[in-house]
């Protein structure tokens, strides 16, 4: 009983080691998609985009734009 036991959790322990999956870089794009926010109304991504708009930069929040140089 104390071997199944042992087995059955070292069973357990390797498949979940295994799942552990490494990100691609090539792969890294789409964790930024809409899609992988968590809250993606549409008031936030206005008051985002407002927010963007004053400081003339784009800031951590995951945008895709570049700089408040104009230069994108």
């Amino acid at each position: 009983m104390q071997n199944i036991k042992l087995i059955l959790m070292l069973l357990f322990i390797t498949g979940t080691i295994s799942s552990c999956v490494t990100v691609k870089p090539y792969q890294k794009q789409y964790l930024n998609d809409e899609d992988m926010k968590l809250s993606s109304s549409s008031i936030e991504r206005f008051e985002t985009s407002f927010q963007t708009y004053r400081e003339g930069a784009s800031g951590a929040d995951g945008g895709k734009t570049g700089g408040g140089c104009g230069c994108n």
